[in-house]
């Protein structure tokens, strides 16, 4: 689909072949952010590394200190007195058999699911519905977990799940448009300090290669990473 015009009115207001600090860059987004809504500031990281090699392949999750601006829905996989507890943390969609059945039905109304480890053989059995939606509770990202509470007041209050794809990118959100600039700039540190926190050993060469943020209906905009 050929680009609209708004989008392409927004690639004449700045340089696009120039490099910003990361700062300048979250300004020229805030300004490209003209749509009738409020929205969503993306961050993309291109890695030098090998999303072929299990090693390298990147997986887990980082608090948003100033929040992602987004109400999340969470589902929890819990029976018993956990199930009360995911309720009571604020859960939408909590339930055992009954959960997964709904889900196996279509149902994907939620944007988290949180899987205490007992339930893991029934959710396991859903992978073929959550996994390709990224959906599927996994340790590494602490949704499998025996502390529900703690797990569903993190991913309401701003933890956000981030993973390589296939051509080695990262894509995180990293707040809204109507965020204060320093707001975004504190996400932005917390997501770029989380991924070279955990640089594979194998990783060689440049381990950062290109940085750019956007907001849903703008352009990217290229951050400088000179410095990393």
């Amino acid at each position: 689909m050929a680009p609209g015009k708004k989008y392409l009115d927004a690639t004449r207001r700045y340089d696009r072949a120039a490099f910003h600090t990361p700062a300048e860059a979250i300004d020229i987004v805030k300004s490209l952010a003209t749509a009738g809504f409020d929205e969503s500031v993306d961050l993309a990281v291109r890695l030098g590394v090998d999303p072929r090699k299990a090693e390298e392949m990147l997986r887990g999750t980082v608090s948003l200190p100033a929040g992602s601006g987004k109400d999340v829905r969470v589902a929890v996989f819990a029976q018993g007195e956990q199930a009360t507890i995911a309720r009571e943390a604020g859960a939408e969609l909590v339930g055992s058999d009954d959960l997964a059945a709904e889900v196996e039905g279509g149902m994907l109304d939620f944007d988290v699911a949180i899987a205490t480890p007992d339930m893991m053989p029934t959710v396991g059995k859903l992978g073929r519905v959550l996994g390709p939606r990224g959906l599927m509770p996994n340790p590494k990202t602490g949704t499998v977990t025996p502390d529900v509470a703690k797990a569903v007041a993190d991913f309401k209050g701003g933890k956000v799940e981030y993973r390589t794809d296939k051509n080695a990118n990262v894509h995180v959100p990293i707040g809204k448009a109507s965020f204060e600039a320093a707001a975004l700039g504190e996400n932005f540190a917390a997501v770029v300090d989380e991924l070279l926190r955990v640089r594979p050993a194998g990783a060689k060469g440049q381990y950062v290669k290109r940085i750019s943020i956007s907001s849903t209906m703008g352009p990217g905009v290229d951050v400088d990473t000179s410095n990393l």
